[in-house]
């Protein structure tokens, strides 16, 4: 087995970058990449629709910081913020069997006692869902809002980050 560095922080993207809006979280990641440098105990990763992939990069994480679109039943654009036991770890209903989310990783993180010890998500209520390579216009627009989220979190986390 290869040895992987120690991080104490993962950031991560998650989404369908093939279904629109979808995808903010993969395009939020890409934003933080391009304009800041992260510095080495900082692992900022593209999650994709990986799912139960992602259980690999938890081991040794002290904080895990999300960032995904998120049905919150509130206008498209909304942004919110979720920590520790507010963000959902449970078995969440799919359309197909092969589906797994987020809280599904975060569910068997708990089960394998790979949980961090701090998580926040930054989410995001999804205008468009179909078919599409690019954001919709209002949630492109929020892009840097949602990055800059990440930049503070980090921040607060004790990391230096900079532009």
């Amino acid at each position: 087995m290869f040895d992987r560095p120690a991080y104490k922080t993962l950031v991560l993207g998650v989404g369908n970058t093939l279904m629109g809006d979808e995808g903010v979280g993969v395009h939020v990641i890409e934003r933080l990449l391009a304009g800041y440098v992260v510095p080495e105990e900082v692992q900022v990763l593209d999650g994709g629709v990986l799912g139960m992939d992602l259980l690999y990069y938890l081991e040794g994480i002290e904080n895990l910081l999300l960032v995904d679109a998120v049905e919150t039943h509130s206008e498209p654009g909304t942004i919110i913020r979720l920590e520790n036991d507010e963000v959902p770890a449970f078995l969440s209903m799919k359309i197909s069997p092969h589906q797994v989310g987020v809280p599904d990783m975060l569910a068997a993180a708990k089960f394998k006692d790979l949980y961090p010890k701090r998580l926040v998500l930054w989410g995001i209520q999804p205008e468009i869902l179909d078919m599409g390579l690019e954001l919709s216009p209002l949630i492109e627009s929020k892009v840097d809002v949602l990055t800059g989220n990440l930049v503070d979190q980090l921040k607060a986390w004790g990391h230096a980050i900079t532009s």
